[in-house]
């Protein structure tokens, strides 16, 4: 599949239809587009099987809730939606992409609770997030711009509003020849990459920023408990700055990033080392199992 986003072949999942790819279009006054009221799941299907598939089903729901409103479909039946795109598309290694917002209707103001909740799920062939960085390691820049305080934000939804500054740091590390950014959190924790989690080892054990003020990803969580399983002592703490420099390895986790080493984060280098490989391959080897 080639050619933009907008321009291609294939079907979309639009509000319980299958309708052409170039026709899974919005009107321009639809809310999300104007207000941010949107959640989304990211996910990667191996050898025909989404990993994680119902965990994501079920935190888009919840993300809904999180910025108040509903989505008018079961787990099931996003479920169901998801397959059928993969099917309809002749998929079965694919990152799948399901967003429900709200549409367009009676309200134009920040007040939306009169329209209509839609949602969609596309389905397309995606490789490594981070081109050749899985075997050289990933180079960060650090942002300037830090994930909210919990109080500001609903920090803990999967909402398409709280990438804005992710957008931004992420442009800024591509300007200066990066991969990617990380970024603090409003009392300069170290947090996250703009879509990923971090990982860190120092001394054979690993150590993590503790998710209490951002996303706490399915992969993340997957990856602590096969480190766990590996008897590997796993530190979900807060985590200074300062402690960069001391650690020897650094990798990334999300679903479209899936098990990244980091070579590099502003001035701190990190080595593409033994551990960070095995946990890679572990990853890669239970995602098709």
């Amino acid at each position: 599949m080639a050619g933009g986003y907008d321009d291609r072949d294939g079907k979309i999942w639009l509000d319980g239809k299958m309708v052409p790819w170039r026709d899974a279009n919005v009107h321009i006054l639809t809310h999300a587009m104007h207000y941010a009221s949107s959640v989304f799941e990211g996910e990667r299907a191996y050898g025909g099987t989404i990993f994680e598939s119902r965990k994501h089903s079920e935190r888009l729901r919840a993300s809904a809730n999180m910025i108040d409103f509903e989505i008018p479909y079961t787990v099931d039946e996003i479920e169901a939606a998801k397959y059928d795109v993969m099917k309809a598309n002749g998929l079965t290694d694919a990152y799948v992409r399901a967003i429900a917002w709200r549409g367009a209707g009676e309200d134009m103001g920040v007040a939306s609770a009169r329209n209509p909740v839609r949602m969609a799920v596309a389905a397309w062939t995606w490789g490594n997030y981070y081109g050749d960085a899985k075997t050289k390691g990933a180079k960060l820049d650090i942002s300037q711009w830090r994930r909210p305080a919990p109080d500001t934000i609903p920090c803990h939804a999967k909402a398409a509003g709280l990438y804005m500054i992710c957008t931004m740091s992420k442009h800024a590390a591509e300007a200066k020849g990066c991969s990617d950014a990380m970024m603090f959190d409003y009392r300069g924790y170290v947090a996250e990459a703009t879509g990923a989690n971090i990982f860190f080892v120092k001394d054979g054990e690993v150590h993590t920023p503790k998710p209490d003020c951002f996303l706490n990803g399915i992969t993340r969580q997957t990856v602590v408990n096969m480190l766990k399983e590996k008897g590997i002592t796993v530190h979900e703490r807060f985590i200074m700055p300062e402690e960069l420099e001391g650690f020897e390895q650094c990798w990334l986790t999300g679903t479209a990033a899936e098990v990244t080493p980091v070579g590099q984060i502003g001035d701190y280098t990190f080595e593409v080392g033994a551990m960070a490989r095995d946990i890679s391959a572990a990853y890669e080897k239970l995602v098709r199992t």
